[in-house]
């Protein structure tokens, strides 16, 4: 039986190498492509392909989105999982917003222009919750919550969802999927509960910017890979769709929890609010439900637990 093809950019990030190994245990045959950028170390993220780079289902194509040829990745039809972006909300000011422009709107508008001409089976890419900003009232809908980012960054999510509605008109098949607060192992240096595991096992303080009061819809990684992949196999999904953990929670309330399964309470660096952090997200995700057959499983203590015995991993093995 012909194993079938997935090409996933930014698979060595942390959404994209959880993904890859889940595709590789489904019996794709994974075309993996990352640039490589300088936004945190390349050796945390060769460490997170670690365990599929001798797999003989795998390749490896470190190849830059926003100019290199796109064609011959895309010439027998893949299945296209676009989860390659530049990330973070305070570095898309200022001068740094020219990296997102580039990393997100223009790499996103080469790959969806490269794949409607290859007639791809389907690209499933990654939106954010924060195309929402802050939103009148919560949940948040697909098509009834008005979209109003309220950083650069997100302002650069929302555009991407209209390069995709121009080129489903073309007949290309793309569905976008908007996370929401993805969290759990390998997370990127600079997200919150990674550094919290850290600050709580090492006995440092943690930076916290306002009062802690900021509610959030936290989704683990394995959830967020679950609702990936069954929206490449679904029959006809719409083209946008909420991808919530359903289960909000205050800065604060996760602190807390962290400290408790570390073992040591964690203290804390106050600072004013930061330009662009929105006071809250949350995901109505009836659509996915409805359309997907998804939910969300992991409990969002169960998913900490999970996170912090990787971040204790990762503190032994560097003694």
């Amino acid at each position: 039986m012909t194993r079938p093809v997935a090409v996933v950019t930014g698979c060595a990030g942390f959404v994209g190498s959880h993904l890859v190994e889940r595709l590789l245990a489904d019996g794709w045959r994974v075309r993996g492509v990352d640039a490589f950028t300088d936004y945190y170390p390349r050796v945390e993220k060769e460490a997170n392909l670690a365990g599929v780079v001798m797999d003989a289902a795998f390749e490896l194509l470190e190849l830059d989105l926003s100019r290199d040829e796109l064609a011959p990745l895309l010439a027998d039809r893949p299945v296209v999982f676009h989860l390659a972006a530049q990330p973070g909300v305070r570095g898309s000011f200022g001068e740094g917003f020219a990296i997102y422009v580039r990393d997100n709107v223009l790499a996103t508008q080469r790959l969806l222009e490269a794949a409607c001409a290859s007639r791809c089976g389907r690209v499933v890419w990654a939106s954010s919750s924060s195309v929402y900003g802050d939103a009148a009232a919560f949940p948040c809908r697909e098509h009834e919550t008005p979209t109003a980012p309220r950083s650069p960054y997100g302002m650069t999510k929302r555009a991407c969802e209209d390069l995709a509605g121009i080129y489903r008109v073309q007949g290309l098949d793309a569905v976008g999927l908007r996370y929401f607060t993805v969290y759990g192992p390998r997370q990127r240096p600079d997200m919150a509960i990674r550094r919290l595991c850290e600050a709580a096992l090492a006995r440092t303080t943690f930076p916290i910017y306002g009062e802690g009061d900021q509610i959030r819809d936290f989704t683990y990684v394995d959830d967020v890979v679950e609702a990936t992949v069954r929206a490449a196999r679904a029959e006809a999904p719409p083209p946008i769709l909420n991808v919530g953990g359903s289960q909000s929670a205050t800065l604060m309330q996760v602190i807390e929890t962290i400290g408790e399964l570390a073992g040591h309470e964690i203290e804390l660096d106050r600072h004013p609010v930061q330009r662009g952090d929105v006071r809250r997200t949350g995901a109505d995700t009836s659509l996915a439900r409805e359309t997907l057959g998804w939910e969300p499983q992991v409990q969002l203590r169960d998913g900490l637990a999970a996170t912090v015995e990787w971040a204790r991993g990762r503190t032994y093995a560097s003694l």
